[in-house]
């Protein structure tokens, strides 16, 4: 019995799902259109909602390409600790879900199990994207390079306020000097 105890212990937490930082009165907008060749490439984390699958992560990245299958690669990396710790690599796939505009999408990184990613706005020139999910557990600041500016930091924060997800709970990714990478 106890070791029943204790591995039921261990399911429910490993099962457990972060808080949810979104005010759900607030309309959850996405971007009217992506274009997925142009989003492709490699991404860097700029701040995210803590996780548990990213839990001591920093120097985080996604890279994105298209698949054969008309799917998308998914290669998450993580240095484990620090900056300069040991590399952990998740590979997955990504599928659209919304044809209309290629700003949802659902991504999996095993077996059947998928989860939302919508892309909620995207700058102009592809240089930054916030990432989320209906249902605000969930929130990516991503960038083309591991560094941005106050301004833009600012600007980012505010747009994800106005769509009624807490900033406050960010954790700011640590990157790699721009030198180093």
């Amino acid at each position: 019995m106890r070791v029943f105890s204790i591995l039921v212990f261990f399911l429910v937490g490993a099962c457990s799902t972060p808080p949810i930082n979104r005010d759900a009165r607030i309309p959850l907008t996405t971007e009217r259109s992506v274009d997925l060749g142009r989003y492709q490439g490699l991404w860097y984390e700029i701040a995210r909602f803590p996780n548990s699958f990213e839990e001591n992560c920093e120097g985080v990245t996604a890279e994105y390409a298209k698949r054969d299958d008309g799917l998308i690669s998914v290669t998450n990396t993580c240095r484990n600790g620090a900056v300069d710790g040991k590399v952990k690599v998740a590979n997955g796939k990504a599928r659209v879900v919304d044809e209309a505009t290629n700003a949802k999408l659902e991504v999996s990184f095993f077996g059947p199990f998928w989860g939302d990613y919508w892309i909620l706005w995207l700058a102009d020139d592809y240089s930054l994207s916030l990432v989320g999910e209906p249902q605000g557990r969930y929130l990516w600041m991503l960038s083309r390079t591991p560094e941005i500016s106050d301004e833009v930091r600012t600007d980012a924060i505010a747009r994800l306020k106005a769509l009624g997800y807490n900033a406050d709970a960010l954790y700011f990714t640590k990157q790699p000097p721009a030198g180093n990478l």
